[in-house]
Parts: structure tokens; C-alpha cells; sequence
């Protein structure tokens, strides 16, 4: 039998799906080698990204071969294209976490520093079916694009930091790259007018400076901005953020704040559970947001930029992808 539960006459096999700038690769190679010894598989088939493939070219190559798990070494642009491509396959993924974000492994509790364990995780772990985002993007000229993401999708400030800092300052930096974007957007506070509609609800019309649509709850730095968010509830968060001026900043500074310190202190939840909801910060849950925008504005999918769009169409499918994780103790 094979580690996700199927009945085989072959040796099974791993599949790792790995970017060549990020990945560890002798570590890996290595954990890779002892788990093959140890648990009788067969060799494990390697496929590079490349500037011309984020990884969903190499993940559909990779499944052709019928993989018993298929490890993907790289960050959350590699984790989402891997999906893009192994949703409703029943493949298990499992991550070897590598760039700055990793925020799917972050949600899911994988280690972003013990490559052996994360490895270990892949050959003896668990499955879990968790849910992914699927965004349908349309352009001035009424082209229609479609891809899916893990972790969120952003119009606004998320977006622009996604397009404004550069992969080497991401790279070097880490969560600091972002402090000049987010600073500049904060001080020039540029709003956006949108109609949008959750699942059957009515159209509605704002002025937002952010639009996040998550499936995961946590940003990079660690921040908790969707306490709400589950990846295996079939539901997506919605954040609305419409700060007016430096007090509306100041309000979701102060929340987000009290977000995160309410993760250690039942003081905190307590004290937010009784918290009067903000104009300047609003929460939605559904099944599909759909936006409208007067401007086309740049679109990103967990932390990569795709364009800009006027139009968005965002739905969920619940338990497409199966993620190995948490190493069973023998």
C-alpha cells in the first residue's frame, strides 16, 4: 500500500517539483535518499520551474507519472501554480518551504525551517483535503483569465506590493521589502469606488483602499489579518479595507494589533469580542465575491501580480487539494 492509501504492484514514487533559486536542494536530496531507503520506494522524479513555468507545466509532467506524493520546493507562487495544476486530482502535495511568504505552510503548520521533517512529513504524513480559491479575471478588453490561489487574493495595497517590490528585494529582505509600499499607500491613501456582491447578497457600492479576498488567514510577518479563516470550511473571507485618512489607519493598525496579541491572552478576545465593528475594516464570509472597478486595478494571487482587471469573479471549491502534512509518529 502505498502512503496515501492506495493499493499499487509498482514501487511507489515521489515527484518533487522544485525552484532552483529558492530550494535547498542538497538538503533535500539528501532526506529524500533516506526516506527512499527506509521505506522501499522507487527513485524520485525531479522537475525545475523556470522563468517559463512557475511549476504548473512540471506539476502536470509530474502527475502524468502518477506519483504516490508530489513535494514542492519553493515559495507560495510555486505552491499555487503545483495547484493550479493537482486540484481534483487526489494527489497529495506536501511542502518543503523556501522564499520569504510560505504562508500556506505557515497556516498548515509546516516547518519553514527543518527540511528533514518536512521531507519525513511527505513519505509517512496525513492528508488533508483543504480548500482552494479560484479567481476569474476580466480585462478592459472583456478578456477573461482564470487561476486559482491558496492563500488570498488582493486588489489594492496587497496588490501593489505585490507588483512594486522586486523578487531580489523579497529575497534579501523578507517581510522589510514591504515597508516602503505599505508606507507610501498609507500616506497617499488612494481610494477606489467598487460594486460588489457576496454569494446571493445585494449589490453594494464602496470606496475601498483594499480588497482582500483569503482562504488563509495569516500575511507575512506573521500578522493575523482573517482570525475568521479556515482552509478547510469551503468558505472564503472577505476584507474590506476603507480607512478615512490617518485615523481610519490608525483604527486598523489598533485591531490588527489586538488581533494578533488575542492569540496568546483570553483577556485580548475578550476584550475584541466586545469591540464595536469597524467602518474602516469590514468582514464578510461566502462562496463568491464579485467585484466591479471604474479603473482596472492590479490583481494578485498569493503574492504574485496577474494584471489588471475591471472585473473579478472569485469562487471556492471545497477540498480540491489534498496536502500531506504532520509526520505520523511510528
Amino acid at each position: 500500500m502505498t502512503a496515501s492509501g492506495h493499493l499499487s504492484d509498482a514501487q511507489p514514487h515521489a515527484a518533487v517539483i522544485y525552484n532552483p533559486t529558492k530550494a535547498p536542494l542538497d538538503r533535500i536530496r539528501a532526506a529524500i535518499a533516506e526516506h527512499e531507503g527506509r521505506w522501499a520506494w522507487g527513485p524520485t522524479r525531479w522537475y525545475a520551474t523556470s522563468s517559463h513555468d512557475s511549476g504548473r507545466a512540471a506539476a502536470e509532467e509530474a502527475a502524468g507519472g502518477e506519483p504516490a506524493v508530489v513535494i514542492v520546493a519553493g515559495g507560495d507562487g510555486t505552491v499555487r501554480a503545483v495547484a493550479e495544476a493537482l486540484s481534483d486530482t487526489g494527489i497529495p502535495v506536501a511542502l518543503v518551504p523556501s522564499g520569504t511568504g510560505n504562508l500556506l505552510a505557515r497556516d498548515l503548520g509546516v516547518s519553514l525551517t527543518d527540511v528533514a521533517a518536512s521531507v519525513s512529513a511527505a513519505f509517512t504524513g496525513l492528508d488533508r483535503a483543504v480548500d482552494v480559491g479560484v479567481a476569474e479575471l476580466e480585462d478592459e478588453d472583456n478578456v477573461r483569465r482564470t487561476h486559482v490561489f491558496m492563500v488570498m487574493a488582493g486588489i489594492g495595497l496587497d496588490a501593489q506590493m505585490a507588483q512594486n517590490t522586486s523578487a531580489i528585494a523579497k529575497q534579501r529582505l523578507g517581510w522589510f521589502a514591504y515597508v516602503t509600499p505599505i508606507a507610501r499607500s498609507i500616506i497617499a491613501n488612494r481610494l477606489f469606488h467598487l460594486t460588489y456582491r457576496v454569494d446571493r447578497g445585494r449589490t453594494r457600492s464602496t470606496r475601498a483602499h483594499t480588497i482582500i479576498v483569503g482562504n488563509c488567514g495569516t500575511l507575512t510577518g506573521n500578522m493575523l489579518l482573517i482570525p475568521a479563516a479556515v482552509i478547510d470550511d469551503g468558505l472564503l473571507d472577505v476584507v474590506i479595507m476603507r480607512p478615512a485618512g490617518r485615523f481610519g489607519w490608525a483604527q486598523i493598525g489598533t485591531r490588527l494589533t489586538l488581533q494578533n496579541a488575542a492569540r496568546r491572552s483570553v483577556l485580548t478576545r475578550r476584550l475584541l469580542a466586545r469591540s464595536p465593528d469597524l467602518h474602516a475594516l469590514a468582514y464578510v464570509q461566502g462562496r463568491h465575491f464579485e467585484g466591479r472597478f471604474e479603473a482596472p486595478h492590479v490583481v494578485e494571487l498569493d503574492g504574485d501580480s496577474f494584471g489588471h482587471a475591471t472585473r473579478v469573479r472569485i469562487t471556492v471549491r471545497p477540498g480540491a487539494l489534498q496536502v500531506r502534512s504532520v509526520a505520523r509518529v511510528d
